[in-house]
């Protein structure tokens, strides 16, 4: 008689749950004192850098032949141009859902916030001490932020049932999905990599977390400080 043998299962999504694939933008334009970034709805809005269209090209490499359903970007301009290589190859039209847009950075937008952690300015240093974005004046609290995220990815669940879909947003985002997620300390998941990929999968009462900050689809495109956010 054969014996029972009990292998150790390939991980497979619960019936109904939603894999989100979250790709951070590419790297953007660099901020300059006498060129600050445009806003939208008091959010800066650059432009990729041109190393952040090779990252776009490279991650629609990556993703082409995934069994992507459905593409989602923010708002935000940084965010549907990376995703456009890969829509174009897909055939697919990105949905805008402006409640993926990154955290508000208050007083800091249109490039301030890069100049300040630069200058490891004291208010930077107290908001990464405390985890918290509203230690930037006028900056955005971690429950608003949350709370809206929370929508987003509901109405991707429910929109996409045992389907796999690709978003395509921002670090802070990632950041605070993974915070959401695993109930770690709110900045414990900052520093997504411009062009790296995050893997989780949405249930109707919890958010699982596959990977974080998959890169090896970048080759030499990671510049130091590509972590940073906006």
């Amino acid at each position: 008689m054969t014996q029972q043998e009990y292998r150790q299962p390939r991980f497979a999504p619960p019936p109904g749950s939603t894999e989100v694939l979250l790709v951070r933008h590419g790297e953007s334009r660099a901020a300059t004192a006498d060129n600050p970034f445009p806003l939208v709805d008091g959010h800066g809005d650059p432009e990729l850098h041109p190393n952040g269209q090779v990252q776009a090209r490279l991650v629609a490499e990556r993703l082409r032949h995934e069994p992507v359903a459905a593409i989602y970007v923010s708002n935000l301009r940084r965010t549907s141009e990376t995703a456009a290589p890969l829509a174009r190859l897909l055939g697919l039209q990105p949905s805008i859902d402006a409640d993926l847009r990154e955290v508000c950075l208050g007083d800091w937008e249109g490039g301030l916030f890069r100049v300040k952690a630069h200058e490891q300015d004291p208010v930077y240093l107290r908001m990464q001490a405390e985890e918290r974005w509203d230690i930037i004046p006028n900056g955005e609290s971690n429950e608003a932020l949350s709370a809206r995220l929370q929508g987003a990815l509901q109405r991707m669940r429910q929109a996409h049932p045992d389907r796999r879909i690709a978003a395509f947003v921002h670090g802070g985002v990632i950041a605070n999905i993974l915070h959401m997620a695993t109930g770690s300390r709110p900045f414990a998941f900052t520093g997504a990599a411009n062009g790296s990929i995050s893997h989780i999968v949405l249930l109707e009462d919890r958010i699982m977390v596959r990977s974080f900050n998959d890169c090896a689809h970048l080759a030499d495109t990671i510049v130091p400080g590509d972590s940073q956010l906006t």
